[in-house]
């Protein structure tokens, strides 16, 4: 692993610990020699980690949309910035860099960053590993939503199993190095799927 992009929150959120955990985070990237892409913000988590890793002696490169840098949020103390035009260009251009994606705390952005890159793991576009640092138990009702889908036959049990879900650094890293990609199909029943062609 050369590059890892972490999604997370413009914000801080509403505990001290989540900073703590970003901070840890950026400094052990830092340590290792993985380079962090990111969203290119200097406000809320998002600043964090970068700063963090910036201060080990790492490399950052953020991506930000043209209209949020214009907002003046985009970091200018990175190795590298770049602005593209759009939201869709930042997902494109992030998938590109990164050899794996890790998601902390934060909302809607978050979310839709990380799950995108699920689902274009789930259909073949790329087999690169995502995981969710938890902290605090932030992500515990997610991973409950997930396992209801499973439950409902919207999601094959493989394909949840197929992120990676904790609260350990070290742990997780690990995983990641030694990603396997799930060979399920997301199609529940193959039977009618081929019916359908």
């Amino acid at each position: 692993m050369r590059t890892l992009c972490v999604y997370c929150g413009s914000n801080s959120g509403s505990k001290p610990i989540y900073t703590e955990r970003a901070m840890a985070l950026g400094q052990r990237l830092a340590r290792d020699g993985i380079a962090l892409a990111y969203g290119g913000g200097n406000v809320g988590l998002m600043g964090v980690v970068a700063d963090a890793v910036l201060e080990g002696g790492g490399q950052v490169i953020g991506v930000i949309p043209e209209q949020l840098a214009n907002w003046e949020v985009a970091h200018r103390g990175l190795s590298k910035l770049e602005i593209v035009g759009s939201m869709h260009e930042r997902k494109a251009r992030m998938f590109d860099l990164a050899d794996g994606f890790i998601a902390l705390p934060g909302g809607f952005g978050t979310l839709d960053e990380m799950f995108e890159m699920l689902t274009w793991r789930q259909l073949g576009i790329g087999h690169k590993p995502c995981a969710f640092l938890d902290i605090d138990g932030f992500y515990s009702p997610l991973m409950g939503m997930l396992d209801r889908m499973v439950e409902e036959r919207f999601l094959h049990p493989d394909q949840r199993q197929d992120l990676w879900h904790g609260d350990d650094i070290d742990a997780m890293l690990g995983w990641m190095r030694d990603y396997v990609p799930a060979s399920s199909s997301k199609w529940m029943d193959e039977k009618r799927r081929n019916a359908l062609r």
